[in-house]
Parts: C-alpha cells; structure tokens; sequence
C-alpha cells in the first residue's frame, strides 16, 4: 500500500507482517552485539559494532551510533545517559522475549534533541533508523481544551506498525508516530481484553469505538464478529490511519471492500462524518467528529455498546461525564475500556 509521508509501498497487509514476527528481529550466526549500560554515557573512545553481512545491527549498538551523532552535531554534551538519546519505536513493534537486531529502515527514533541536519545525518548514517521525529510535551491528538498537538517529522519516514493479541488472532495496527499517540504492545492488553469481556456479557449488534484512535479496540471488536463496528473520532490522523488498518486487516474480518479517505482529512472536525467504510457480512464504518454528536447518526444504537477510550483516565469525575454526556446524547450501553 502507498505510504502517504514517503510515497513507498511499505504498508502491507496483516499476513505477511505477522508472518515475518519470528524472523524479522532475530540474529543470525554471525550477529554480535554490545550490551550497554542505559543509565549511564558511553564509554569513553567507544565505536559501536556495525551491521552484520546479514544486514542487522543490535539496538545497544544502534543506539551508541544515534548518541554520537547527537553529541557531533551539538544536540547532546556526551556527558548524558545512553538511553536520553531517545525513545527507539521498532517497525514492526510487537511484545518481545529479547533485544532486537535491526535490519535496514526497522526503528523511528523519538527525541526532543536533534536538529533537522542531525537527524538526517542519523538517517543516512545508521541505516536501522527509518525516521527520526523531535517531540513536544504535549501528547499527540487533540487535547481537552479542543487544541491540537503534533511532533515533527524531521527526516525519513515516521509511519510504523504494531502488532496486538486478540482472543481471536493479531491484528496489525499502522499509524504516523508523530501525529498519533503511541501504545506499546505487551503479552496482555487490558483494553482489549475488557472490550472481549464487555462483547462477550452484552453481545451487541453494534459495538461503537467511539475514541478509536488507529482502530486497535474496534478491530479488536471486529474479529470477535461483532456485525456492525462504528469507528469514530474527531482528530483527523486517527480516522485515516483507522480506515488504512480496516484495510491491512481486511482478510481476518468478513468485509470485501473497503473505502479509503483521503490523507488531507481536515486536523478536527465536531459533526461526525463518514470518512471510510467496509462492507461485507460485517459493515465497519469510520466517522470523523465528537463522540457525543454521533449517537443520534446510528440506526439502531439501542442494540449497540459503546467504548469510550478516553485520555486520563486517572480523572474519575471527567470519565463519569463523558458516560452521562453518551447517555444524554442517546447512545446505547458504554464502558470505559
């Protein structure tokens, strides 16, 4: 599938994604690798190992060639721990039992150091590296007060997948690092299982995902064999990603066609719109706009249940409000996942 931020065809469906899971991080005979103290600076003198011949180089050693190059070009002192370097995200990014050894364009580098020349000479340097994005404190997405938040993609290519467990198989879930929150995967999600538990209790015609973010909850619900899955949400990067994953997870669900919005998909939007839908013996329909605006536009949602995947969910008084404010609006049944 043609990549919307570098025009390759890198986006590819599901199945050969999880296919290559076993293979894709793992070293061959020859593969050696440094393993370094995160919590301190390089040693000094220290040269990272280059890539194998087979193409991979171990992360540590990945990591020390980006730290070097921050402290060249004057983004760090060299006086720094290892790990402030960044935060390295693995394409693919699954759970793991060991470190990675990186083959060529596999890792997008978070950092709020580099310069737009430090990380394209990272890029053109260190050849695990696909992407490096400069991050801002905020999160990205839309915030309470109806701002938007983004990071900045400063050199190569920042979309990347990952891969999350269901009771009912993987899914692969693709998103633009600096323009969506990120999740890493774990062994065990408690967002997917609590949606597997509320569909299993409720058995709903309609399972809403009413936050969707990139889809992972509502795919979840799809490949329980949900019928009917309303992907919703008002920032525009998360509705495209969600429909271009519909897409890449097409032969695990019971859908033929899917359509794909545009990538100029406006940053915000409060009336929901359809941006996408899939049909088949399952429908699936990606809307953009406020959650609280979308019940009165479902047929039906008094069969439906609702999730309502909210940031901070730490504050109990404002996830109370968001359910009274589904409830008030029309919608069905809801939970906080």
């Amino acid at each position: 599938m043609h990549c919307p931020v570098c025009g390759r065809d890198h986006i590819g469906e599901a199945g050969p994604v999880l296919a290559s899971l076993p293979d894709v991080f793992a070293p061959c005979d020859a593969c050696r690798g440094t393993n370094l103290d995160k919590a301190a600076p390089l040693p000094p003198g220290f040269e990272p190992r280059g890539p194998c011949t087979c193409g991979r180089q171990f992360i540590d050693d990945v990591f020390a060639a980006i730290y070097l190059i921050l402290v060249d070009e004057g983004a760090l002192a060299g006086t720094e721990p290892l790990r402030a370097a960044g935060v390295p995200v693995t394409n693919p990014g699954f759970a793991m039992a060991a470190p990675p050894h990186l083959p060529e364009d596999s890792l997008v580098l978070l950092s709020p150091h580099p310069d737009r020349a430090a990380a394209e000479r990272i890029v053109e340097d260190v050849p695990a590296v696909q992407g490096v994005v400069r991050t801002v404190p905020a999160t990205p997405g839309i915030g309470p007060d109806g701002a938007a938040a983004a990071h900045t993609l400063l050199a190569g290519c920042d979309v990347q997948a990952n891969v999350f467990s269901t009771a009912y198989g993987d899914i692969v879930v693709y998103k633009e690092v600096s323009t969506m929150h990120i999740e890493f995967p774990r062994p065990f999600n408690p967002k997917i299982r609590s949606v597997e538990r509320e569909i299993g209790r409720n058995n709903p015609r309609i399972f809403i995902d009413a936050c969707c973010g990139a889809g992972t909850l509502g795919l979840a619900a799809a490949l329980a064999g949900t019928p009917v899955v309303i992907f919703n949400d008002a920032y525009g990067p998360a509705a495209f990603w969600t429909a271009v994953n519909i897409a890449v997870n097409r032969e695990s669900l019971l859908v033929e066609s899917v359509s794909l919005p545009p990538s100029a998909l406006p940053v915000s939007r409060t009336d929901p719109v359809v941006v996408a839908e899939a049909e088949g013996d399952q429908r699936l329909i990606v809307y953009q706009g406020d959650f609280a605006r979308l019940p009165p536009l479902v047929p039906g949602i008094d069969r439906s249940l609702a999730a309502l995947d909210l940031f901070g969910k730490e504050d109990r008084a404002a996830c109370e409000a968001a359910l009274a404010q589904w409830q008030k609006s029309g919608g069905g049944k809801a939970f906080i996942p």
